[in-house]
């Protein structure tokens, strides 16, 4: 036996392939790019409004009112970004609330997280907008109705002729498709009346 003549043998695929592969196709039918902007824009409104930063011997803490107002778009940002992982179709109300929130954190929390967090809000809100589901391409359509079109042909296949029902079809292939002229549908004639 030599290569030539052996059958191909696909490739073992790894748990991990299988893993990566089915992620990928979760991601593509949904918004996920966007969800996961909108999901780190919460990182920095939540974070700095309660930091302690410590530049040299300097101490510098944030913590102010406004605390209770980033938490809030902190966490509705979180809230926001999951839901366009889980529910698409509420893909548009989600991107707008994420801009919404983003724009009032400016005033609020820190400058929006000193514009970290408002610059990731506002394109993962714009993303998840924007974002449609992909249309099926031909390719996929044909891939869908395969399972029809196999159905018929092993229907087609299992069909048995015989010998005389093919020898049936000839001849009435061969029947001339005009009518007779007897068989043809006659005018009703006028009765014509003498007057007297």
């Amino acid at each position: 036996m030599t290569s030539a003549t052996t059958t191909a043998q696909p490739d073992p695929i790894s748990g991990f392939s299988k893993a990566r592969r089915a992620f990928r196709d979760w991601r593509r039918t949904r918004p996920f790019w966007g969800g996961l902007l909108v999901l780190l824009a919460a990182g920095p409104i939540l974070y700095f409004p309660y930091a302690t930063l410590n530049v040299g011997a300097l101490r510098i803490q944030m913590a102010t009112t406004a605390g209770a107002g980033s938490a809030v778009i902190g966490l509705l940002l979180i809230a926001l970004g999951i839901s366009c992982w889980f529910q698409p179709l509420i893909r548009v109300f989600a991107g707008i609330a994420a801009i919404v929130l983003s724009i009032i954190s400016l005033p609020v929390s820190n400058f929006g997280g000193f514009g970290m967090g408002l610059i990731l809000g506002i394109l993962g809100g714009a993303l998840a907008c924007s974002w449609a589901p992909l249309k099926a391409t031909p390719a996929a359509r044909a891939a869908a109705a395969e399972p029809a079109v196999a159905e018929r042909t092993a229907e087609a296949d299992t069909q048995v002729v015989l010998p005389t029902q093919q020898a049936g079809e000839a001849d009435a292939a061969e029947l001339p498709t005009a009518m007779p002229q007897a068989q043809q549908p006659q005018e009703p004639q006028e009765e014509s009346k003498s007057v007297e």
